[in-house]
């Protein structure tokens, strides 16, 4: 059997989980704090005909040898945590992150999840929560009659409540940096969770220790590139058009053998 159909195989089922992490990036290009996914090829072991290096004679080496590819493999597909642009929306409890860090969001089973996604709301205690009415860490309750909230940037939490003419520190929002945040495994909801490959978490105060800052009144969009995911649109079917190319020339081959022979 032509060793060629096995190759381009290979170079299909690649190509259709490039398109597939393409598509998603588009589809999430409106989702505040998404990260773009990158696809990571690698080539497959290689059939070793003539060993480069070789005795040609007894004085004599080979300067190449006679290595044929058996194709290639999608190995991983990355997280990109580049910044995205920063909309302004007015809304008191609407943040973003100014840099590196990630909100902690406490999750049903009682884990720590985290997010870049800075929409955040009030539940029927007061708590502010994110979308899904998951708890933000540490928690913070916003006492009854409250009319205005300020968020610092460095993260102290201060309400203005009716009658009193001085605003009251209600809770400090901390982040959490990682030292390989490509390594946190995607939960989705706009939620990650650590992995050996992250790292520990490192929690600290907005703003200092490399923590970006947090700005209120303002969410972070996501940073998919709409132009260059098209590019890439255009050369993952190039790609598989020459791998389909690539079968049916193997498959004109054979056929003219069993015809012929």
């Amino acid at each position: 059997m032509n060793p060629a159909l096995y190759v381009s195989k290979t170079g299909l089922s690649a190509q259709d989980r490039q398109l597939t992490s393409i598509s998603n990036n588009l589809s999430n290009a409106s989702t505040i704090g998404f990260k773009r996914d990158r696809v990571n090829f690698e080539d497959l072991l290689y059939q070793i005909q003539r060993q480069p290096g070789g005795q040609s004679s007894q004085n004599t080496q080979l300067p190449s040898g006679l290595q044929l590819g058996t194709g290639v493999r999608v190995v991983a597909t990355q997280k990109q945590f580049t910044g995205g642009s920063l909309q302004v929306t007015e809304q008191s409890l609407d943040l973003a992150i100014n840099n590196r860090g990630f909100f902690q969001i406490q999750m049903p089973s009682g884990e720590t999840a985290y997010t870049r996604n800075g929409q955040f709301h009030l539940n029927a205690n007061g708590e502010i929560v994110n979308a899904s009415g998951f708890v933000l860490e540490p928690t913070i309750v916003v006492p009854t009659g409250t009319n205005n909230i300020t968020i610092s940037q460095d993260g102290v939490v201060s309400a203005s409540i009716l009658g009193q003419a001085t605003p009251q520190q209600i809770g400090e929002i901390t982040l959490t940096d990682f030292v390989n945040p490509a390594g946190l495994q995607a939960l989705g909801g706009n939620l990650f969770a650590p992995t050996a490959s992250s790292g520990d978490p490192q929690t600290g105060t907005a703003g200092e220790g490399g923590l970006g800052a947090i700005i209120q009144g303002s969410l972070e969009n996501s940073n998919v590139d709409i132009v260059e995911e098209m590019v890439n649109m255009i050369t993952t079917q190039r790609a598989y058009e020459m791998n389909s190319k690539v079968v049916s020339t193997a498959d004109q081959m054979l056929q003219f053998i069993s015809q012929n022979l």
